[in-house]
């Protein structure tokens, strides 16, 4: 929990202790304390200072931790797969913490995945309003024209949803092969964004991959790789989404 206001269900959910379902029948069913006053409306929201009690016993407080995964392809970006299919955290090795991803990597996708437990750290992230890049470069089957990639920045419709990036640049043009390789930069993920934006247009996505979040890169890491987010990255990050709390 970080330093920071939460909903109790939600504080209860990360510490580990139980689902958010069954965290909101156990404050409805009086059995969480805050300071040591009984609890019972939904929605009660929590400071990281504050002592929360579930059946008795002390809520343990986690630390905050942050890290960053090379995702390969081929890798589902959950915590578990029912059809035991690799899953990001099989790369972290022992992380006592409950963390989860911020934000998803399609399977066929590969590249920059951040994981963490601070849920106000990646709603800064994830939120389209904080206008925090991410950067893919993608492989196209085909070669779309200028008209049809300013389309991109205007915003195609697919599945109900209105996609659209901030800016592109086309990095190589291959006539022979009849390719094209192009950078794409979101403030949003939908699922299968970007794949789902080229269909609309007539092109498949044959490589994909997130090479930019903010100002972290995949600089020095190969896929399956991951490491903690040094102090200088995260207020880095906090300052690039404006967060007010940054000190």
């Amino acid at each position: 929990m970080t330093n920071s206001w939460e909903r109790l269900q939600k504080v209860i959910a990360q510490s580990g202790v139980t689902s958010r379902r069954k965290a909101e029948k156990l404050i409805t069913d009086g059995k969480v304390r805050v300071n040591h006053k009984r609890v019972t409306e939904l929605g009660t929201k929590v400071h990281s200072k504050d002592d929360i009690e579930v059946n008795g016993i002390q809520l343990e407080k986690e630390e905050p931790v942050y890290y960053m995964l090379y995702k390969p392809k081929g890798v589902i970006s959950s915590l578990r797969d029912d059809k035991g299919r690799k899953v990001v955290t099989d790369y972290l090795g022992n992380v006592p913490e409950r963390i989860y991803p911020i934000g998803r990597l399609d399977y066929d996708t590969s590249g920059i995945l951040l994981l963490t437990n601070d849920g106000k750290f990646a709603n800064l992230l994830m939120h389209p309003s904080y206008g925090i890049d991410k950067v893919y470069v993608a492989k196209i089957d085909g070669i779309p024209d200028k008209r049809e990639l300013n389309k991109l920045r205007k915003g195609v419709d697919s599945g109900g949803d209105r996609l659209k990036v901030v800016r592109y640049e086309i990095l190589k043009t291959d006539r022979r092969k009849n390719t094209m390789i192009i950078q794409l930069t979101l403030h949003e993920g939908k699922n299968r964004h970007i794949r789902r934006m080229m269909e609309a247009l007539g092109y498949a996505v044959s490589k994909l991959k997130r090479e930019k979040y903010g100002l972290l890169t995949l600089e020095h890491m190969k896929p399956g790789d991951c490491r903690s987010l040094t102090p200088h990255e995260i207020k880095k990050m906090r300052l690039l989404a404006n967060d007010e709390n940054v000190k």
